[in-house]
C-alpha cells in the first residue's frame, strides 16, 4: 500500500527530470554528462575539424607533459622582449601527442591551436606564434605545423607558452568554441 504523501511515479515525474538540458544520465532523450577534467597521458574527445581544408576531419590531442621553463631559457631564445611594457615572462613546454582519428588529411597546426595554458592566478594563454624568425627553446624543438597527417597517423609535438614570471602552469586546457566549458588537464606543481 502507497502512502498517498508519496508522489506518483509515471509521466510527470519523467518530464521534470528530462527537461531540456538535462544532462542526466540512462534517461531517453537527454545528452550523457560530458567529462570535462583530464589526467595528463589521457586523450580529449575527438574534436571535428572546422578548417575549410580538413573539414569534417575528427582527431584528439592528448598532453603528456608540462614543464616550467626559466628566466635563462626567455634571456637565450632569440626573442626581442618587452619587460617595462608586458612584465617579464618565462616558457612553459607543453608535450602533446595529435592523432587523426578519421576523415581528410590535417595539418599538425591545425589540431592544437586550441590549446591554452592556464596560471595558478587564473590568467590564460595561447601559444606563442612567432612572427619573424624563430625562437630556439631547450628540449622543445620547433614543430612543422604544416605536416600532413592520414586517418591513423599521431605526431608528438612540443609546444611553447608564456606567462608571468613568478605565475605556475595549473592546467593545460582545450577550448571548444565561444559557448562550452574548455576541457582541462591539471597540472601537479
Amino acid at each position: 500500500m502507497r502512502s498517498s504523501s508519496a508522489p506518483e511515479p509515471g509521466p510527470a515525474l519523467s518530464r521534470r527530470r528530462s527537461r531540456p538540458g538535462s544532462i542526466s544520465a540512462g534517461i531517453p532523450g537527454t545528452p550523457p554528462s560530458v567529462k570535462k577534467t583530464y589526467r595528463l597521458g589521457e586523450a580529449s574527445p575527438e574534436k571535428e575539424s572546422a578548417k575549410q581544408k580538413s573539414d569534417g576531419a575528427k582527431f584528439t590531442v592528448t598532453p603528456t607533459k608540462v614543464e616550467t621553463g626559466t628566466k635563462d631559457d626567455m634571456d637565450n631564445s632569440g626573442l626581442k622582449k618587452d619587460d617595462e611594457k608586458d612584465g617579464a615572462k618565462i616558457p612553459v613546454y607543453v608535450w602533446s601527442t595529435l592523432t587523426h582519428k578519421s576523415g581528410k588529411p590535417m595539418e599538425v597546426g591545425d589540431m592544437d591551436d586550441d590549446l591554452v595554458v592556464r596560471t595558478d592566478k587564473g590568467q590564460r594563454t595561447r601559444a606563442l606564434i612567432v612572427i619573424m624568425g624563430e625562437a630556439k627553446w631547450p628540449n622543445c624543438p620547433a614543430t612543422d605545423s604544416s605536416k600532413q597527417l592520414n586517418p591513423g597517423q599521431s605526431a608528438e609535438v612540443c609546444t611553447a607558452f608564456l606567462i608571468p614570471e613568478g605565475q605556475k602552469a595549473a592546467a593545460v586546457e582545450l577550448t571548444r568554441g565561444w559557448y562550452k566549458e574548455p576541457l582541462e588537464w591539471p597540472v601537479a606543481s
